[in-house]
């Protein structure tokens, strides 16, 4: 469950926010009462998984060329 943070509190103590959530922690940003934003650690497993699946995707799109230019072209 996240802790409860003001955006006030997340802003004077973002180092320790930042340490926190290194070992596992998450936090809800509370501004006015309302929750704005949240900060939890990173999932490298499903970050890698999100990589993979982007990767094979772009493999299955089809082969293009842009024809015969040269640098020089992308500034006439």
């Amino acid at each position: 469950m996240d802790r409860a943070i003001s955006a006030s509190d997340a802003n004077q103590r973002f180092s320790e926010v930042l340490r926190e959530v290194a070992e596992g922690e998450s936090f809800t940003v509370m501004s006015r009462g309302r929750a704005v934003a949240r900060v939890l650690p990173v999932d490298r497993e499903s970050e890698q998984r999100a990589i993979e699946r982007l990767l094979a995707f772009v493999e299955t799109l089809p082969f293009c060329t842009a024809g015969d230019w040269t640098r020089d072209n992308l500034y006439e």
